[in-house]
């Protein structure tokens, strides 16, 4: 009855957890952000030229003049918040944020007047190792400003913004690279530190400002954010976990069999298969992607992926069950198995930040089906602990009946 009530409880779980995979699997939404519609005429002045940049709506427009060398430009964006900042700048070396000059708007803390400060942004800003100060930029800026467009008097979620400055720049460079932001917080003068979705560490751009012909930061397609999501998440996120459930909780019950073992590695196998062919999408979504760094993520996935190549390379040094090394195998394989499961499990949720699903729908489904997994672990678990104690037990009464009678037949004897 014990083996039949353990094989009934597996019948009954698994096909209901194999239900729910395809909730799990989750299209990594693209990240917002599409390109605004841009215009010469400002509340500023009037430019000669504009382009609509790549990320987060923003614009920007200018007039160059080549007889000094002297550029005129204003950028648009907008506020994401009441509190937040909206920052535009140049980079004399590279479209990156690492040695950028840029003018950051936001209210100011004492007067609630928009300001418009300017920051150099050193490496440790990047690393975050002291708070972003204001200091006079080492480029010849000769005049700055910002203002709120339309009908917004004051900073609020969605409010439009131009920030314009005049600059002199090397004679003969009219390729600029450009870049800009935008951050929910400001901590007194000190702007903290902007989302890291795709499209905020995608928003930088080199422009000739002569033909006004754009450079955009590359990035992987959606096809692949899609495919390199879903994979990862119904692989390391879900079927893995399931396929170690199945060899702790069915193995021990005999009516299975050696059945628990083949589905075992039919689904690790499966579950690594596909989780290898998201890994080395990611990989690819990095290539295509310079300058876009995920290093939480990126660490967790390699750490996955070692943990699960590792696996996979153990089973080829399997020893037999009669040989001496046995246990020590178990425990290895035991050990990075259920680690790979957990680093899997975390980085499918870090996943979900970094592609902006923090808060989504898919986020939710994927959550349901975890739980209705962990659900069926933790009844399982209950399951067999209830018969190993009985079996204990009733093992303690076989025990104490065959003393009595020993302890019977000698008295008897005598």
């Amino acid at each position: 009855m014990r083996q039949q009530r353990c094989h009934v409880a597996g019948a009954m779980v698994l096909p209901s957890l194999l239900q729910l995979v395809a909730v799990a699997v989750l299209p990594a939404a693209a990240a917002g952000g599409a390109a605004g519609r841009c215009t010469t005429s400002t509340p500023v002045k009037t430019y000669a030229k504009c382009i609509a940049l790549p990320t987060q709506g923003a614009t920007l427009a200018w007039t160059y003049d080549a007889r000094n060398a002297t550029l005129d430009a204003a950028f648009t964006g907008s506020f994401i918040s009441p509190s937040g900042w909206v920052a535009w700048g140049i980079n004399k070396d590279a479209p990156a944020m690492t040695g950028a000059r840029v003018l950051a708007a936001f209210s100011d803390p004492t007067t609630g007047a928009l300001l418009a400060l300017p920051f150099l942004l050193s490496p440790d800003v990047k690393l975050q190792a002291s708070p972003l100060v204001s200091r006079p930029l080492d480029i010849p800026l000769l005049a700055s400003s910002a203002s709120l467009v339309g009908p917004a008097r004051t900073v609020r979620d969605g409010a439009t913004v131009t920030i314009a400055a005049t600059i002199r720049l090397s004679p003969n460079r009219t390729k600029l690279h450009f870049l800009w932001n935008r951050g929910l917080y400001v901590q007194g003068y000190s702007p903290t530190i902007h989302p890291t979705d795709a499209s905020d560490l995608a928003s930088h751009a080199t422009v000739d400002i002569l033909t006004t012909a754009t450079e955009a930061s590359p990035t992987a397609s959606v096809t692949l954010q899609w495919t390199h999501g879903s994979l990862n998440a119904l692989s390391w996120g879900f079927l893995l976990p399931v396929g170690a459930a199945v060899a702790r909780y069915l193995r021990p019950c005999a009516s299975t069999g050696p059945a628990w073992f083949y589905a075992h590695v039919v689904i690790q196998a499966t579950g690594y298969t596909l989780g290898a062919a998201g890994f080395a999408l990611g990989l690819v979504m990095g290539s295509a992607s310079p300058g876009v760094t995920y290093k939480l993520h990126r660490g967790l996935g390699i750490a996955a992926a070692t943990a699960g190549s590792l696996q996979t390379l153990a089973m080829l040094f399997r020893p037999k069950t009669t040989n001496r090394y046995r246990r020590y195998w178990k425990s290895y394989h035991h050990l990075v198995g259920y680690g790979c499961v957990v680093v899997g499990v975390v980085n499918v949720f870090q996943g979900f930040e970094v592609m902006g699903l923090g808060a989504s729908y898919w986020k939710l489904g994927y959550c349901m089906a975890l739980a209705t997994l962990v659900g069926g672990c933790v009844a399982l678990e209950v399951n067999a602990w209830v018969v190993f104690c009985r079996r204990q037990q009733e093992e303690k009464l076989m025990r104490r009946e065959v003393e009595d009678v020993v302890v019977k037949d000698r008295a008897a004897a005598f």
